[in-house]
C-alpha cells in the first residue's frame, strides 16, 4: 500500500520548510563562523577569545544545526507522507525540550523575562516556543482536515 499524500497547510509548508530551516543556517552561520559574538550573547558576557576546544564544539553545534535545516527543509520538502512528517516533526519536538533546557543554567527569567532578552534569546526562547507549538499543532492534526483529502 503506498503512503498517503497530503496537501498541507500553507503555515505548516511555510515555517518548516522555509522559516525554520532559513533561521537554523543563521545558527550556523554564528556558531561557526561568528563564535565570539554568539558565546557573549549566549553566556550573556564578553570573551576575548574563544578557546580551541570551544571552538571546536562551536564548529560541531553549526554542523548540528545545518543537519537540522537540511532535514527538515529536504526531508520534508521530499514528501507529502504523513508518516514522515509526524516522525521528523515529533523528533524535532524532543530536539526543542532539549533547547530549552540548555539555557536553564542562565535561570528562569531567560524563558519568560523579554526585558532581558537579547537577540539569540529570541532565537533560543520564544522562537523555539513558536517551533514547538507548531509541531505540538501538526502532531493534533490542526488545520489538517479530514484524511479524506490525499492527493494521488
Amino acid at each position: 500500500m503506498a503512503p498517503r499524500q497530503t496537501v498541507l497547510p500553507l503555515a505548516y509548508r511555510t515555517f518548516f520548510l522555509i522559516i525554520e530551516p532559513i533561521s537554523a543556517l543563521v545558527g550556523a552561520f554564528y556558531a561557526h563562523f561568528r563564535q565570539n559574538e554568539y558565546l557573549a550573547m549566549t553566556a550573556h558576557s564578553s570573551f576575548v577569545r574563544v578557546p580551541l576546544g570551544t571552538s571546536i564544539v562551536m564548529s560541531q553545534l553549526a554542523n548540528l544545526y545545518l543537519l537540522f535545516a537540511l532535514n527538515e527543509a529536504l526531508v520534508l520538502r521530499s514528501t507529502g507522507d504523513l508518516r514522515v512528517w509526524n516522525t521528523v516533526l515529533f523528533v524535532l519536538l524532543i530536539a526543542d525540550f532539549g533547547h530549552l533546557y540548555s539555557v536553564s543554567s542562565l535561570g528562569l527569567w531567560v524563558y519568560g523575562d523579554v526585558s532581558q532578552w537579547n537577540a539569540i534569546d529570541w532565537g533560543n526562547v520564544p522562537f523555539v516556543y513558536l517551533g514547538a507549538t507548531m509541531r505540538i499543532a501538526f502532531l493534533a492534526g490542526v488545520g489538517l482536515g479530514p484524511q479524506s483529502k490525499s492527493k494521488k
